[in-house]
């Protein structure tokens, strides 16, 4: 079995150790005996038809700009993937630009994808530190925040989890990310799938669910490590 990670921008949108999350998955793969291939999109590139994982990481204002056209452009080949239940990924910047828009401090508007409900302002403030938040579908989920923009879901919107301690969307809500069908965007690095192997495996297990077109089961890794990870970043102060 194989499986092709499509990996949005990694030249522009790629703070924060964000790459971990491509090596994490690439990990449990290959202990697992799944191959896969990392098919790199930048900016004027044609999308591949083939891909079972989208992932898209965090980036400056100026990197959105900066891939804003080619985004709008491929969008609806992405809306299309998502819709038909690819599993995806996207960190911070590129979760702002899944959402409808982006619109910085200095008031320009960075169109998105319009994938995940999502609408977002930049603050007047960075929201910075540990996040501990508690999700239906994955339980207790730790990582690290680090951006000025405020996020808000629009109309029916699922947020990914529930903040425990941190800041999450805005501050405010109490609210952190959002999730669509097999999409998850968030504002947690860290990366965040080396201390939640529950998030890492749901994105493969959904990959090799639309593969094969049956119900899967993934073999048990030995996460000793991963958990002690996860324990570590949830008793560090926020």
């Amino acid at each position: 079995m194989n499986l092709n990670i499509l990996h949005l921008y990694p030249k522009e949108m790629n703070l924060y150790g964000d790459h971990g999350n491509i090596l994490t998955l690439r990990k449990r793969c290959e202990w697992r005996g799944i191959k896969t291939r990392v098919i790199a999109h930048e900016p004027g590139q044609p999308l591949p038809n083939d891909i079972d994982i989208i992932f898209g990481g965090g980036g400056q204002d100026s990197g959105q700009s900066k891939i804003e056209k080619d985004l709008v452009r491929i969008a609806p080949e992405l809306k299309e993937m998502i819709n038909n239940g690819t599993p995806a990924l996207v960190i911070c910047g590129l979760y702002q630009l899944f959402g409808e828009y982006f619109e910085t401090s200095e008031g320009q508007k960075i169109q998105g994808a319009n994938i995940l409900g999502v609408t977002t302002k930049g603050g007047p403030t960075r929201l910075i530190g540990n996040i501990t938040i508690n999700t239906p579908e994955f339980g207790e989920i730790v990582g690290y925040e680090n951006h000025s923009g405020l996020t808000e879901l629009k109309d029916d919107t699922l947020a990914f989890g529930t903040v425990v301690s941190g800041s999450g969307n805005n501050g405010e809500d109490m609210t952190e990310g959002a999730k669509y069908k097999n999409c998850i965007g968030t504002y947690l690095h860290g990366p965040i799938l080396p201390k939640n192997p529950r998030v890492a495996d749901f994105l493969i297990l959904k990959a090799l669910e639309n593969k094969t077109g049956k119900s899967q089961k993934l073999t048990v890794l030995n996460d000793r490590i991963e958990q002690r990870a996860h324990k570590v970043a949830v008793s560090r102060p926020r």
